[in-house]
């Protein structure tokens, strides 16, 4: 059991969700994990997107518990009952929505309609993020950069992974490294770099990115790849990684992109047992 969170400390895209939301369908297809998605987001459902049509994300407004009894959806109604003390190891995913069935749960993002109102929701964030890895072999949490600061700081310091997303650009590697210097929380063995919208003949290729920031560890990657950006945005990404997985042909984009996905992936799960293992 172990909360993986996705993180940036860049303004511009990085890729952030959309790698996250590859890793996830990888892994709930390839494994028997019980996984569950937190998505953090304040008016964006980018991330459920890549799940359900963009108008059909928020059709269902009521889930049940198993009793048949109507529970109001998503996290403000997990609000609600962590309020009222009656949580229980199970109570998170009753309120969140299957994505494969014993597989993979998202928790969608609030329904705010204000920031004071998405602020207000914020705050529970770790406190479900704590209750959720118990019952979940995996945690994984889309941390928004609309996020208020001291909710951040909170989630990563209860984070088992946290995945520093980078891009292909000498500045950001440079910020990076500057990030690391100011702060030791980025030189901890948990912190895993991940460049997503990976170009592999940019001369920022995986051995000059990982030799640029000294890293003993080959960094991993997500490639850019349009087939996969279209099945996100219809809502299709199941079907693309079931339809990719088993490709043989070597020259294939789509094999490369499914075999980066599945080595961060293992990757990410190698580095969690090698911290666990020296507690």
């Amino acid at each position: 059991m172990a909360v993986i969170s996705f993180y940036s400390s860049q303004k511009k895209e990085t890729g952030q969700t959309l790698s996250l939301s590859a890793l996830t369908t990888q892994m709930s297809i390839e494994h028997n994990y019980r996984i569950l998605i937190i998505s953090t987001q304040f008016n964006d459902l980018t991330l459920e997107n890549c799940f359900w049509e963009y108008d059909k994300i928020r059709a269902s407004g009521l889930v049940t518990n198993g009793t048949g009894m109507g529970l109001d959806s998503g996290i403000e109604g997990l609000i609600k009952i962590l309020s009222s003390n009656k949580s229980s190891t199970e109570i998170v995913g009753n309120y969140a929505k299957t994505i494969l069935k014993e597989r993979l749960d998202i928790l969608m993002s609030p329904t705010a309609k204000t920031y004071d109102e998405y602020k207000a929701v914020a705050q529970y964030y770790s406190d479900i993020i704590t209750l959720a890895n118990r019952y979940y072999d995996f945690v994984f949490v889309d941390i928004a950069k609309s996020l208020p600061k001291d909710v951040v700081e909170a989630i990563l310091r209860i984070s088992d992974i946290v995945v520093m997303n980078l891009v292909q650009k000498m500045k950001t590697l440079n910020d990076f490294m500057e990030l690391q210097s100011q702060n030791e929380f980025y030189k901890r063995k948990n912190i895993f770099l991940l460049v997503g919208r990976y170009e592999r003949n940019s001369k920022y290729n995986i051995k000059n990115i990982t030799r640029y920031l000294k890293e003993k560890k080959e960094v991993s990657v997500i490639p850019y790849n349009m087939l996969f950006l279209e099945s996100c945005s219809e809502g299709t990404i199941i079907d693309y990684i079931l339809k990719i997985r088993n490709i043989q042909d070597e020259f294939d984009y789509n094999k490369y992109f499914y075999e980066q996905v599945k080595n961060t992936s293992e990757k990410i799960v190698e580095r969690l047992q090698e911290i666990q293992m020296k507690l």
